[in-house]
């Protein structure tokens, strides 16, 4: 019995030193991106997960992708100071906000130019196959080397609370005064009569509560998550920023893959989003009948409402971001969108 054991050891160690010779070890790469490892309450994770799965299922496992979520290798800026990097035998996939993006290529903010979008069907037109993507994937990879592959849906929407008045179109904004989380912000509420006051996030809710300000702007899933319905009553759903973020990878480690992996890998993206515009959708849906339920009163504006915002909001907000996105990347975008919009009806 001993030697029949020892003999089936023995089989067991030659078979796991010979079969790695005639078979290609699975290739690793690291994924990082912001926030916690909960799909539920994180969208980008959601998106990591099953970017992970396809990689695997579209590759025999052959390239397996490992989640470091919560910037576990590093910030912004150094994340993608990482990825850009050529021979660190640290090949990286990051999934990177306008911050991370931005640095290296400052013309992705015209793809954030208040009420660009109609409606999701839309902004899948403007991120999937419009001449603004295209360029600028194109340019990405000129100046930095990786790839910019998907804009990942991760919140919906960005809509107006206040707790003054139904907003339906710019006029209604006179004298009121909200919360402007950046310059930008602040230049979009002045353009409607209304004024801006830099507020952080921690304070927002004792700030609506008090008076500070009448009112802010976020997607419905951040309102419920900072239990806003409880300080506003107004929620106007203007489509004000389509909330993405970038799937950005190594060039040298994609194209380092076979034609068929780096294929898988590809796909892998295009599927992870598809479900990542599904779920969001479902969830914007969901927590926008949550914020209803507890009180607050709805308006979703309308096409002709829609360009009544724009008319008086893009201008101002356009000029100011020619200071750091070209004035060719934001009339392409602006273009792009109106195409965008036509096809969604």
């Amino acid at each position: 019995m001993k030697f029949g054991r020892y003999a089936v050891l023995f089989a067991v160690a030659v078979f796991c030193l010979v079969v790695p010779l005639g078979a290609e070890a699975a290739r690793e790469v690291k994924m990082s991106y912001n926030g916690p490892a909960d799909a539920e309450n994180n969208a980008v994770h959601l998106f990591a997960e099953n970017f992970a799965k396809f990689v695997s299922e579209g590759t025999a496992g052959e390239v397996v992708v490992k989640l470091f979520p919560d910037s576990q290798l590093g910030n912004e800026e150094e994340r993608m100071e990482l990825l850009s990097k050529q021979g660190m035998n640290q090949p990286i996939i990051n999934v990177a906000s306008f911050a991370g993006v931005a640095p290296v290529f400052p013309e992705i903010y015209a793809s954030a130019i208040p009420f660009m979008f109609n409606n999701y069907k839309a902004a899948h037109f403007f991120f999937d196959q419009s001449r603004y993507w295209n360029r600028a994937k194109e340019e990405f990879f000129k100046r930095t080397g990786a790839y910019l592959l998907e804009a990942v849906e991760e919140g919906g929407f960005l809509a107006f609370t206040n707790n003054k008045k139904e907003i339906r179109s710019p006029k209604d904004f006179e004298g009121l005064k909200f919360r402007g989380m950046d310059e930008g912000q602040v230049i979009l509420y002045k353009s409607f009569g209304a004024s801006g006051t830099p507020i952080p996030w921690t304070e927002l809710y004792m700030a609506l509560k008090t008076g500070v300000v009448d009112g802010q702007m976020n997607p419905a899933m951040y309102i419920k998550m900072g239990s806003l319905h409880e300080v506003q009553k107004y929620l106007t759903l203007a489509n004000i920023q389509y909330s993405d973020q970038f799937l950005v990878i190594n060039g040298e480690f994609l194209d380092s893959l076979s034609p068929e992996h780096k294929t898988a890998v590809i796909e892998a993206g295009k599927k992870a989003n598809a479900l990542n515009r599904q779920a969001m959708a479902e969830q914007d849906k969901k927590d926008i009948d949550f914020l209803v339920e507890k009180g607050m009163v709805a308006y979703a504006p309308t096409n002709e409402e829609m360009d009544a915002f724009r008319a008086a909001g893009q201008p101002a907000y356009v000029e100011w971001l020619k200071t750091k996105a070209g004035e060719d990347w934001l009339n392409l975008a602006l273009e792009c969108a109106k195409n965008a919009n036509e096809k969604a009806k």
